[in-house]
């Protein structure tokens, strides 16, 4: 079976057709289970972990005992919970591919498109149990499965816009389709989050339930349902309902071409800069304390935080 650096599966007992064992499982279901797991990154993702994501799913398209599969973030949280906080902006592009030229930028965005569509165009239910952050990225992947289960402190968002840039894995049109056009620009245009309950009215969470045990509980009950149900009727109603009601192909080709055009503007540059660059924490002066002795709650200490970018709107 194959490695995966960036997931944690889990994975269903495989039987042949003589009912041997060829693999043991730990799912009490015909699911698995995709988990993105960097939780000291907030399970923020990388081309690798997109690409592992795309591998995972590729093997269990053609794996008879995966019927559906969950996709979600590490139960194993080190920092605060997170589906996935969005793209690491810290994280380097491909190789011969320079972010300086533009259409190197659109070829890099070509090429994530390219696994988000495997994402979507999965044939098999594909469920996002969403705990804590789906943003920018994050919340893209999110968009491409078919059911969302979200726990009542799940936060859905791209935010974006506030580091200059926009989301452009398919986000506009994939979140359009989902809440209507309005709802959508509104999203992406100011970048504030939505909590679960939001996404449940909106149409995008098809489930909320308490954090903890209770979430738990009911992504295990929906996706063993969906694995012990009718698999080629599954297949057809998704392919109906996601490809036969819009045509979104236009829109994720404009997201390709305005991504290499945008990547060459200041913006663009410096909100990213600003991601990874540290100033001095203006509460405690660099400190990393008050004068009673007691942490700065700004920077935790740390003395730094990380910087506001200085956008000019080209």
């Amino acid at each position: 079976m194959a490695e995966f650096e960036h997931l944690k599966i889990e994975w269903p007992t495989q039987v042949n057709d003589q009912g041997e064992v060829l693999r043991e499982g730990t799912i009490d279901g015909n699911y698995a289970v995709i988990s993105i797991n960097r939780p000291d990154r907030l399970n923020a993702l990388t081309e690798q972990t997109v690409s592992e994501i795309a591998k995972a799913l590729r093997i269990m398209e053609t794996d008879g005992s995966v019927r559906a599969v969950v996709i979600r973030g590490t139960k194993e949280i080190t920092k605060k919970p997170a589906f996935s906080a969005g793209a690491d902006l810290a994280a380097a592009f491909s190789p011969g591919l320079r972010p300086n030229i533009p259409m190197h930028m659109a070829i890099a965005m070509r090429i994530r498109h390219r696994e988000y569509d495997e994402f979507e165009q999965f044939s098999k239910p594909l469920i996002a149990a969403v705990d804590g952050f789906a943003l920018g990225g994050g919340c893209e992947i999110v968009l491409c499965c078919d059911l969302v289960i979200a726990s009542d402190r799940a936060l859905f968002g791209l935010p974006e816009i506030n580091r200059g840039i926009f989301p452009a894995n398919g986000g506009i049109t994939r979140m359009a389709a989902r809440i209507g056009v309005n709802r959508a620009l509104k999203m992406a245009m100011f970048g504030d989050p939505i909590d679960a309950k939001t996404a449940l009215d909106w149409g995008l969470a098809a489930w909320v339930a308490p954090a903890g045990e209770e979430f738990e509980k009911l992504v295990h009950e929906k996706a063993k349902w969906l694995g012990a149900a009718p698999t080629t009727a599954l297949y057809v109603i998704k392919k109906c309902v996601k490809f036969g009601s819009r045509y979104q192909e236009l829109g994720c080709m404009m997201e390709q071409l305005g991504f290499g055009v945008n990547s060459a503007s200041f913006d663009a540059k410096e909100g990213i800069m600003a991601f990874n660059r540290k100033v001095k924490c203006p509460k405690c002066g660099g400190k990393g304390k008050f004068e009673d002795g007691t942490k700065c709650d700004m920077c935790g200490g740390r003395r730094k935080i990380k910087d506001s970018p200085h956008f000019k709107g080209i």
